[in-house]
């Protein structure tokens, strides 16, 4: 319809298409977070020399369960801010 009316492809992406897509566009966005984060926390466990996932695997191999805890709470920290700004950057696209 939008061809219809001459509208160029800029304006059929800008106007139809990304706001059709959105919601799948943040929801994807917030399943990955924790994707993301599960893949670099497991490159740390395999060759990293420094890092959460080094932190977490030394605490386990010396049995120090404060070092493998505070990893693990750092982590549920960073995903949580990391979802909740999603969370506020998608409420501000549906204002629009």
């Amino acid at each position: 319809m939008a061809q219809t009316f001459h509208a160029n492809k800029l304006q059929i992406l800008t106007r139809i298409i990304i706001p059709a897509n959105k919601h799948t566009f943040f929801n994807s966005l917030k399943v990955n977070i924790g994707l993301s984060l599960v893949g670099v926390i497991t490159g740390e466990f395999l060759v990293s020399k420094a890092g959460l996932g080094y932190l977490i695997v030394y605490g386990g191999q010396v049995f120090q369960l404060d070092l493998v805890m505070t990893g693990v709470i750092i982590l549920a920290i960073v995903a949580a801010v990391m979802y909740g700004s999603v969370v506020l950057l998608q409420k501000v696209f549906d204002r629009r």
